[in-house]
């Protein structure tokens, strides 16, 4: 029997080595430049029949766009496994995948210290406003116009979003003397810091010191805090975000943030990456990092690695190790729809 293919969309830096491991056991093919439009004839033109697993990576959608329903159903038949490097997958739609039985896997669990730590790391900036006196010392009027920070210890930190992240920061801010609450859909399994559950959002959001953000972004999250919900929040509270962008009305919450209404916010994702809303440059009360939070060597290469096995996985056993929670515990009945 012939031997399956796999195709790596993009580019590996860490795990190179493990992914040519894969050539015993499978053909490997890859596609690092290109358009949305020369892939798709290529597909057309039968240049990857046969490919049963793709490993797919997060910059790899400067060449191919969303995995949108129009370019999944370019993909050659023989696709049956999709293999996402990146925890969030807001950049694949995993309808059109199911409809055509393709399973879908993340990288969960792989990202989860270092984007906490940047959370943690946000979050103690925002409150003592570093920006502005790393600012004022390079312009050479030492503090300039810093005011007074404020401490972490006994501030009510609210988790929106309690999974492998949320967890993950929740046991960093208690060794900072924070008091923890949360809010998800229903009460979280693992919760090992502790962590008050709140089921009602908006008596979450009026609770908090610092309201630090852990959703995925789907179509329910999106701008699932809008201006009712920003001022919903304490006055003077912080926000942080290291999840998506989109899950804040960007505009509503410079609109906020003129009003007065919180103290200062944390971001390191933004609603139209690479750009970011005008309001949110200009400000000294906002600490802008650029999508670093999972940019150390050791995380890349456990996602990257974490890929591979998933696609390794996917040849020799017909199955995903981390299936996107949307396909989790319907692989046998997706995979029947092919």
């Amino acid at each position: 029997m012939p031997r399956p293919t796999a195709l790596l969309l993009g580019t590996i830096g860490h795990a190179r080595k493990e992914w040519e491991s894969l050539s015993e056991i499978a053909e490997l093919k890859e596609i690092t430049t290109g358009t949305r439009e020369s892939v798709i004839q290529d597909f057309k033109d039968g240049k990857y029949d046969g490919v049963v697993a793709i490993y797919r990576t997060y910059d790899s959608a400067q060449i191919t766009g969303r995995f949108d329903k129009d370019f999944v159903s370019q993909l050659p038949s023989s696709v049956r496994f999709l293999c996402h490097n990146g925890a969030g997958y807001d950049q694949i739609d995993i309808e059109p995948c199911t409809a055509r039985g393709i399973l879908v896997a993340h990288t969960p669990g792989a990202v989860n210290n270092a984007t906490a730590n940047i959370a943690m790391m946000l979050i103690l900036q925002a409150l003592r406003k570093t920006y502005i006196a790393e600012t004022s010392l390079r312009k050479g009027t030492w503090r300039g116009q810093l005011p007074l920070g404020h401490d972490p210890d006994g501030k009510v930190l609210g988790i929106l979003g309690l999974g492998g992240i949320g967890v993950a920061l929740s046991t960093r801010a208690k060794a900072f003397g924070m008091s923890l609450i949360y809010h998800n859909r229903r009460e979280a399994a693992h919760n090992p810091a502790g962590a008050e559950y709140v089921a009602d959002l908006a008596q979450f959001l009026g609770r908090c010191d610092v309201l630090s953000i852990h959703l995925p972004l789907t179509e329910v999250t999106r701008h699932y805090l809008g201006k009712k919900e920003l001022l919903g929040l304490k006055k003077g509270a912080v926000l942080v975000n290291t999840a998506r962008g989109a899950v804040i009305d960007e505009a509503a919450l410079v609109e906020v943030l003129e009003a007065g209404h919180l103290g200062s916010v944390g971001l390191d994702v933004y609603e139209e990456e690479p750009k970011i809303h005008e309001g949110l440059i200009k400000r000294e009360d906002v600490v802008l990092f650029p999508h670093i939070g999972t940019f150390t060597i050791e995380t890349q290469k456990k996602m990257e690695v974490l890929v591979v096995d998933n696609v390794c996985s996917a040849l020799t056993r017909g199955k995903l190790l981390t299936v996107v929670p949307e396909q989790k515990g319907k692989e046998a009945e997706i995979q029947e729809n092919r």
